[in-house]
């Protein structure tokens, strides 16, 4: 009892301690046994920064023009989320022009039997499909009626891209649409294997988050410019890892409008088999080690040789293009692109101490 007697005493004395400083300073003092407290005041925070304003800007521009895109396989009638498990494929599209043309990844749609957009408005839409590139994961579709098209998203260049500048992308990722990340341009020149068994060239790399569901959409540049169409990730669980690549837009530049004139792209190509980087580099090559020539083909014809499967000796090696090195499968496809199919490119071929220029057609290998 004495303990507590003690206790009880001290506090009323730190009590009448405080209440009596209060006065001699004159400090106000009110308390209502069992009131309920109020809301806080809120404090202003000030105008937005010169960054933040941009961003907003950004994405109050160009949003209304990214769209979701929902996929029917055939195999089930639900649609479903990109990489979820659900009956079809979700991704990201974005407006292309005014006549209604909308890019998206390949891989997106190349299994669907019924396709859909939302747009940001949440006004939905059936869409056509127009063409598909598999060696570059692009697809254009076309949206049959809609009240109100928003605008196309502006075009940037990715040619004089710089590591270090800001990249942002919007899109649907997991489902969640209208979603805005940010980052950097990581790296520039990167090589990526497409379903279509080819690679495209000078990919971006950016640290910007990207999901499954932002496959397809827009990266851009701090002008808003479309700079690249996002179109995969690096990642051990298939989430974002601070890896994600987007196709160029120089790239999709010239390959949009031949979807939508043609509904396809050419794949040019010269007849050849090549060896795989690593066997380059195992034998300390520098190009391509053509391993055989298709019969009939314009490598054949141009007088290019394989492998020697008698002897296991190498044939010939492509070193340049148009007078630019070639030191990998990608730098010779680039070339062929970039000529086109039905013309024809000056190859540099080594073999053994030996170099010669040869000219070679160019054929669409698709429809050889």
């Amino acid at each position: 009892m004495n303990r507590r007697y003690a206790i009880a005493a001290a506090a009323f004395a730190a009590l009448l301690l405080a209440v009596t400083a209060a006065k001699i300073l004159h400090v106000p003092i009110s308390y209502v046994p069992w009131a309920a407290p109020s809301a806080r005041a809120i404090e202003q925070r000030g105008p937005l920064s010169d960054g933040e304003k941009a961003t907003i800007d950004i994405f109050e521009r160009v949003s209304p023009s990214v769209v979701q895109v929902a996929v029917k396989s055939a195999a089930s009638p639900l649609m479903g989320d990109e990489g979820q498990g659900g009956g079809g494929a979700s991704g990201t599209g974005f407006v292309w022009d005014r006549e209604g043309h909308l890019v998206t990844n390949n891989h997106v749609v190349a299994n669907g039997s019924e396709i859909a957009v939302r747009f940001a408005s949440g006004e939905v839409a059936q869409v056509d499909l127009v063409g598909r590139a598999p060696n570059y994961d692009l697809a254009v579709l076309r949206i049959r009626s809609v009240r109100e098209l928003p605008a196309p998203v502006g075009l940037g260049s990715s040619s004089d891209l710089k590591v270090g500048q800001a990249a942002f992308a919007i899109g649907n990722p997991f489902g969640l649409d209208q979603s805005m990340t940010s980052g950097i341009i990581s790296a520039l020149k990167r090589r990526l294997p497409t379903h279509g068994g080819r690679e495209i060239a000078n990919v971006i790399q950016t640290d910007a988050a990207i999901n499954p569901g932002n496959s397809g959409g827009p990266l851009l540049d701090s002008a808003g410019r479309l700079i690249g169409v996002t179109t995969a990730i690096i990642s051990p669980s298939g989430s974002n890892a601070g890896i994600g690549f987007a196709v160029p837009v120089d790239v999709v530049n010239r390959i949009v409008p031949e979807l939508i004139r043609n509904g396809r792209v050419p794949t040019p190509g010269i007849g050849i088999v090549a060896a795989g980087e690593d066997v380059a580099t195992r034998l300390g090559v520098e190009g391509v080690i053509v391993v055989r020539t298709a019969p009939g083909s314009p490598a054949e014809r141009a007088g290019i040789r394989g492998v020697n499967f008698s002897t296991g000796a190498v044939g010939d090696i492509i070193t340049a293009a148009e007078g630019k090195p070639v030191r990998r499968l990608s730098d010779l496809t680039d070339a062929l692109e970039q000529a086109g199919a039905g013309k024809t490119v000056r190859l540099t071929v080594k073999r053994g101490s030996d170099s010669r220029d040869v000219d070679v057609g160019i054929i669409d290998i698709d429809r050889s």
